[in-house]
């Protein structure tokens, strides 16, 4: 498995070994050895909840995160393409309000490691798209928070004009340091 460091610490980009040949492919999607030789770089080799989510062209799901109960996750897109978001919400962070992106696609295999402490949203580019992701906590809908997908201050140049998004995301606000709903930065 080849690890990618982006430009948000902690956010890491995995690429398995992908076996093809004529029939297809084959790889690991999850093996806890090898991510057990990358903890050093953040990488859990514990996860508690499997989710997959299905969405058509110009969804845009997010930008979602937990407060008490902080997810890291762990994406991978398995049909289709997807433009994949994490944001850095942690209130003190040197990297406050700074997000990366990568594409996930079905014939690329990778990951985008998303640590607890940031927001993650993405957007379907493809007719369908099924996004597979491993949570290293479960869900508590009690918990469930999000910053506006739009904000000008995060500026994230989304590749849909008109996304099709459910009207809880449409509400969320933007990303303010004085926002008591968001994890804080401890180095």
């Amino acid at each position: 498995m080849k690890v990618i460091q982006t430009d948000l610490p902690g956010v890491l980009v995995l690429e398995p070994r992908v076996y093809r040949d004529d029939r297809g492919f084959f790889y690991e999607s999850y093996n806890a050895d090898r991510f057990g030789e990358h903890r050093a770089l953040g990488l859990p080799t514990s996860f508690v909840q499997d989710n997959h989510s299905r969405s058509t062209a110009n969804v845009l799901r997010g930008l979602h995160y937990q407060l008490r109960r902080p997810q890291g996750k762990l994406v991978t897109c398995v049909r289709g393409t997807i433009f994949d978001v994490a944001v850095d919400i942690r209130v003190g962070s040197p990297t406050f309000r700074r997000w990366t992106a990568v594409v996930l696609e079905e014939d690329s295999p990778r990951f985008l490691w998303i640590p607890p402490g940031f927001a993650h949203g993405f957007c379907v580019l493809s007719p369908v798209a099924d996004v597979i992701y491993k949570c290293t906590d479960v869900y508590d809908a009690s918990d469930d928070r999000g910053i506006l997908w739009s904000d000008a201050d995060v500026g994230i140049p989304w590749p849909v004009s008109d996304p099709v998004m459910s009207e809880k995301d449409r509400r969320y606000s933007a990303l303010t340091a004085s926002r008591t709903d968001l994890p804080v930065y401890s180095p």
